[in-house]
């Protein structure tokens, strides 16, 4: 079982902990189980016949008992909780971990709202399940045997009460169960969907806001949290049967108790001490019963969220990186394609087919088509995001799938499409590829980067704070941050992916006036839509439906490249009539 495995994967680093627990929690049902004899001593020897010493003596180790009881019971718990929250702490660590091994396909398969739910809520539950599992089902089974032990040498003739009253409470649990487990899935499905809607629309809210999409919105929030509710709703139902019977079946059980050893009491067959600690004995097995009941109502939910993430730690990411570096880390830059396919899964066509071309270190190759052309493609499978079908991909004469991670993020520096900034300063973004560069560097990067001058207008400059995502800066800061991010990192190859579209026309012409000494002696790769932005570009490759058609510098292919000349020719008029 899923459960089973992870939670005794996790477990074995804190063994000495749940020892301790296990230990400490036997010798707290111990003396649980040896209070009620000792109190039935202190009513037929002591008050029955008068004797006030041994009410005394008797109750001292009874004192004593309790508190032996109550110090072994709080380390308990302190040393389950120690032991539930390191387990939960590395399930969230190894469900990370998993994530960020993950490709793009993998990671975009799942979705970012059960991936979320999987790392946070469905980890939760299998820590909460084993923190009582280690404070109430290590003691319920002992004090559940050890009561029924006690209780049949206080009065073997009423047993089968014992035996009637934890049958029924066995086949009541046992039906709850089986209508709970079904729920639980659905309600763990239910809020992977409600933290996808929530996630979509929070991230989104802008777009909502433009188009007074709000309650549209609104209303499929409501219908995912109408879902959820329903379900949850059907849960509390259960819930809410469940208590009221069980409690009646302890009254149910305690009034039999009462009843039937009156009338033993009365023929002489058991003192009335006895019988009490009977009746006591009873109530702890009954409690042991509804502990064991308790977590039976928790093992379902618990079992559904360990099968969610089972089934994404099994998934076997299509990408797998060396674990250490065993070729040299690329030293030029030099990217070479040599007849590259690949096709997302299930999709009729290639996105990208045969592409072969050689980006030389020290030179801008240029990359224009039009959209879904495969543009952008290209500079994924270059940072190793997906993995070609067929073909090849080196730097340096190296294939990249024998590179690690880290000696492709020292090779590769990526200005993506849509720009993403980090909660944290400006300065902790910018230095998001090289953690040790200096202000210094940092002020060069923005000034390259075009960036310089509405950062330093800003009252903390460089430790301005930065929100999540990047929307306390304007799209066209955003976008030249990102770049600096980039230049900051010094890597042997740059990747703009179209990351001059939110630059107006005179910006975009002093940045690319000051990134050829930025980045001199380095591979530059652009892709771009506006044909002003690559006309200085020692080579352009022209894609369209997937494929290379052709390649040239800008005069070359004005006169070579019909594709080439309807995009110049459809951009230019868009500029004379506007």
């Amino acid at each position: 079982m899923a459960l089973i495995s992870l939670t005794l994967r996790h477990a074995k680093k804190y063994w000495l902990f749940i020892s301790l627990v296990i230990v400490l929690q036997l010798l707290s049902t111990i003396a649980a189980l040896a209070l009620p004899s000792l109190n039935a001593q202190i009513i037929d020897k002591g008050i029955a016949q008068g004797d006030t010493d041994f009410i005394w003596n008797t109750g001292r180790q009874m004192l004593i008992i309790s508190l032996g009881q109550v110090a072994s019971a709080v380390l308990a718990v302190y040393f389950g909780a120690r032991s539930s929250m390191g387990i939960g702490r590395d399930l969230r660590r190894e469900v990370y971990r998993k994530v960020d091994s993950l490709s793009t396909l993998e990671a975009t398969s799942f979705g970012a709202g059960t991936l979320i739910t999987r790392g946070t809520n469905d980890v939760q539950q299998i820590q909460m399940l084993v923190l009582m599992t280690l404070n109430f089902m290590v003691s319920a089974p002992i004090m559940a045997i050890g009561g029924i032990i006690m209780a049949l040498r206080e009065d073997a003739g009423m047993a089968w009460l014992v035996w009637a009253s934890v049958a029924l409470l066995a086949v009541i649990v046992g039906f709850l169960v089986w209508l709970l487990l079904p729920l639980f899935r659905v309600m763990q499905e239910r809020v992977d969907s409600i933290n996808g809607v929530l996630r979509e629309q929070i991230m989104g809210i802008r777009v909502v806001r433009a188009f007074v999409r709000e309650n549209f919105e609104a209303d499929r929030y409501g219908v995912a949290n109408r879902n959820i509710t329903n379900v949850s709703v059907k849960v509390g139902n259960i819930f809410v049967l469940m208590f009221p019977v069980i409690m009646m079946v302890l009254h149910f059980a305690t009034s039999a108790v009462l009843w039937f050893g009156g009338h033993r009491v009365a023929d002489g067959q058991v003192e009335i001490g006895s019988l009490t600690a009977f009746l006591q004995y009873l109530m702890q097995i009954l409690t042991a019963v509804m502990m064991g009941v308790f977590m039976t109502m928790m093992i379902p939910r618990a079992v559904v969220c360990a099968e969610r993430l089972r089934e994404l730690f099994d998934t076997k990411s299509t990408l797998t990186f060396p674990d250490s570096e065993t070729v040299a880390t690329p030293t030029s830059g030099r990217i070479e394609f040599s007849d590259v396919t690949f096709g997302f899964p299930g999709a009729e066509d290639a996105v990208i087919k045969k592409a072969s071309f050689v980006a030389e270190p020290g030179k801008t190759t240029a990359i224009i088509g039009s959209t879904g052309a495969g543009k952008t493609v290209l500079l994924n499978l270059m940072l190793r995001l997906y993995d070609p079908q067929s073909g090849s991909i080196t730097v340096d004469g190296t294939p990249v799938s024998k590179l690690t991670r880290g000696q492709l993020a020292k090779s590769m520096s990526l200005v993506p499409q849509r720009p993403y900034l980090f909660s944290g300063t400006i300065a902790s973004n910018l230095r998001f590829g090289r953690a040790e560069a200096t202000e210094e560097e940092l002020w060069e990067a923005l000034r390259v980067a075009q960036g310089e001058e509405f950062v330093r207008e800003r009252d903390a400059q460089l430790e301005e704070p930065v929100s999540q995502g990047g929307t306390s800066v304007s799209g066209g800061q955003r976008q030249r941050l990102s770049i600096a991010r980039a230049l900051v990192a010094k890597p042997l190859v740059y990747l703009f992916d179209d990351s001059f579209s939110a630059l107006d026309v005179a910006t975009d012409a002093r940045l690319r006036a000051a990134l050829p000494e930025a980045t001199q002696g380095a591979t530059t790769i652009i892709v771009a839509q506006r044909v002003s932005t690559i006309t200085e570009a020692d080579q352009i490759l022209v894609v369209e439906g997937g494929e290379i058609v052709s390649r040239g510098t800008h005069n070359e292919l004005l006169e070579t490249s019909e594709v080439y000349q309807e995009i110049v020719k459809s951009q230019l008029e868009e500029a004379e009539t506007v």
